[in-house]
């Protein structure tokens, strides 16, 4: 009896539910509609368009972070300095991303120092448009780019869009000079991680040496090397000489 009670109570909440969603449906829906204020105007911003600017600048600020920064060469650079060492998981993604991060904005202060006095503040208060903020600002970081980008990545990217050849290396424009920036600062940062593998592959491989000779073929070499590689590390200061370098690199 109590199981037909349960099947009862389902069928009627179902009829219910069926019944509500009808009902939603067949109502007709508002039309919402949204005002802006105009931005050509050199009235200050209103409230919501600062909170609009600030949503959108958090919706794209980790692709212009990756694209336009120092972020890509440091991170990446880490990143091999890790592997070169035989640790996986140490330091941890998050932790490399943060130091990357920071070392960023230490490298950019300068160029998001100039973008904040002469197009972000500005602009808020209500002296330039919006436009007028929007080329002031791209000055600074396009010279950072152009500062670090290699003229034969510059040519490539010209030459693989198209585009009728600039006068001058700053007459590029941002969509060409980004993936340029891109690949030289990939080339880079390989370049640094390649010298960074050649002491701790000579470590390996006489390790591996040693091992073979006392006919140790069962032991694994990377987990004897892997201590030494570490303490060489540590002698050196390796850290700090990385650090170094590559905020030097964009001296």
């Amino acid at each position: 009896m109590r199981r037909w009670l349960r099947v009862g109570r389902t069928v009627v909440a179902v009829a219910l539910t069926t019944a509500v969603i009808g009902v939603s449906l067949a109502t007709p829906a508002q039309a919402v509609s949204i005002e802006l204020p105009d931005l050509s105007s050199g009235e200050g911003p209103t409230s919501a368009i600062v909170l609009l600017l600030t949503l959108t600048v958090l919706a794209v600020a980790p692709a212009l972070l990756l694209l336009t920064t120092s972020f890509t060469k440091i991170i990446v650079v880490l990143s091999l300095t890790r592997n070169a060492l035989g640790l996986q998981g140490i330091p941890p993604n998050q932790v490399l991303a943060g130091l990357a991060i920071f070392l960023s904005f230490f490298v950019m202060s300068p160029v998001l120092g100039v973008v904040n006095t002469d197009a972000l503040q500005p602009y808020l208060d209500g002296s330039i448009t919006f436009g007028q903020a929007f080329d002031i600002g791209r000055i600074p970081l396009e010279t950072f780019m152009l500062a670090n980008t290699r003229p034969e990545e510059l040519a490539l990217m010209v030459q693989v869009s198209q585009e009728p050849p600039p006068a001058t290396p700053s007459d590029v424009s941002l969509t060409t000079l980004v993936p340029a920036f891109i690949l030289s600062e990939l080339r880079a940062a390989f370049i640094i991680g390649f010298v960074i593998f050649l002491p701790f592959l000579i470590i390996d491989m006489v390790v591996s040496s040693g091992l073979m000779s006392v006919g140790m073929i069962m032991l694994p070499p990377v987990l004897v090397s892997l201590p030494f590689k570490l303490l060489l590390f540590v002698l050196v200061d390796g850290w700090t000489l990385i650090v170094t370098a590559l905020v030097g690199s964009y001296g």
